[in-house]
């Protein structure tokens, strides 16, 4: 296994981004102390160090104590990624992300959402601030994203570890679907609502930050519009300003993916009630089987109904009342 952080153990150790810290198995320590032997790297002497070994852009050295090894210099990235991993580790398993991405060791929000893509159901979202006490406290009790999560059972174990984490300061916000379909009609886009979603949690926990220890500065979420304006406006309407890193896969964080087990934990909960108010299964998703259900619900309940369990803009809802599906839009790249 191995682990990275940032290391401060030099008074001269270069900047974060140049600085991996990894933990090694016995076992591996050996097999890159020959793999360097073996190809030109140049030999060293360091105090406390097993072995040590350089190149102009790299500097590398192992101590035994704590089964640590330091890879510091220019190339340092280069090495960990393209010789480190593949050749002795033989996994990429981004452990030094957060040296990597200064901003994954910042006090920060994280902001994820679920129902987007389900049929029945609301909208839920939710954002979760975390330190780095309270960051290492989520990843020991395995918080992932939902996505990962095999159960409801197991969705709902976590939401209520996070919960009850010390420090962990979280909301949620739920658009019902009356709510959801009254805004979709206004607003024409799945992505302004949930931008205006986004845009409220942050809000919500933003006027929380006496809580907070530190305040967050930043905010991370997930690459759901083509650029982060789209949560900007939204926040700017609220007269909030704060930074916002919008990425590819933001679950990979832990805030966001903390924010993604309590946005299901709700939704999950939600649609129970559904399920109970109107005696039938509402399946997730937006499947055949979804399409059944939404079938047997209309001959049940009628097209009023429909509205308050399922977001009737998908293509599910027009299908199964005999109305004519909207146009599909093939969208292009923008070119230059």
């Amino acid at each position: 296994m191995h682990k990275a952080s940032r290391d401060n153990s030099g008074s001269d150790a270069p900047a974060p981004q140049n600085t991996f810290t990894l933990e090694l198995t016995p076992a591996q320590a050996d097999a890159l102390k020959t793999y360097l032997a073996q190809h030109n790297f140049i030999p060293r002497e360091v105090p406390y160090a097993e072995f040590a070994y350089a190149t102009p852009d790299v500097n590398i050295a192992y101590y035994p104590r704590r089964h640590r090894l330091v890879v510091q210099g220019k190339g340092a990235r280069d090495f960990v990624e393209f010789t480190l991993e593949p050749e002795i580790l033989q996994a990429a398993r981004l452990g030094y992300e957060e040296t990597l991405s200064p901003e994954l060791v910042q006090p920060r929000l994280g902001v994820d959402e679920s129902g987007k893509g389900d049929f029945f159901g609301p909208l839920c979202t939710a954002g979760v601030y975390v330190n780095a006490e309270v960051a290492n406290a989520l990843r020991k009790a395995g918080v992932r994203d939902s996505k990962k999560v095999g159960s409801d059972a197991e969705i709902a174990r976590l939401a209520k570890f996070i919960r009850q984490t010390p420090g962990c300061v979280y909301r949620v916000v739920p658009i019902g679907n009356e709510a959801y379909n009254r805004m979709y009609r206004s607003m024409g886009s799945a992505n302004k609502i949930l931008a205006w979603a986004h845009a409220q949690v942050i809000e919500n926990l933003r006027s929380v930050e006496y809580q907070m220890n530190p305040p967050a500065q930043l905010v991370i979420v997930d690459q759901f519009a083509s650029t982060e304006e789209t949560v900007k406006k939204a926040l700017k309407s609220l007269g909030r300003q704060i930074q916002i890193v919008q990425r590819h896969k933001a679950e990979s964080d832990v805030a966001v993916a903390a924010a993604s087990i309590l946005a299901r934990d709700e939704f999950v909960s939600r649609l129970k009630k559904l399920e109970t108010k109107y005696g039938m299964r509402f399946p997730k998703g937006a499947s055949a089987e979804v399409e059944q259900a939404a079938r047997e619900f209309l001959e049940r309940h009628g097209p009023q109904e429909l509205e308050k369990v399922a977001k009737t803009h998908f293509r599910t809802a027009f299908r199964v009342q005999g109305l004519p599906e909207p146009p599909r839009y093939e969208w292009k790249k923008r070119s230059g």
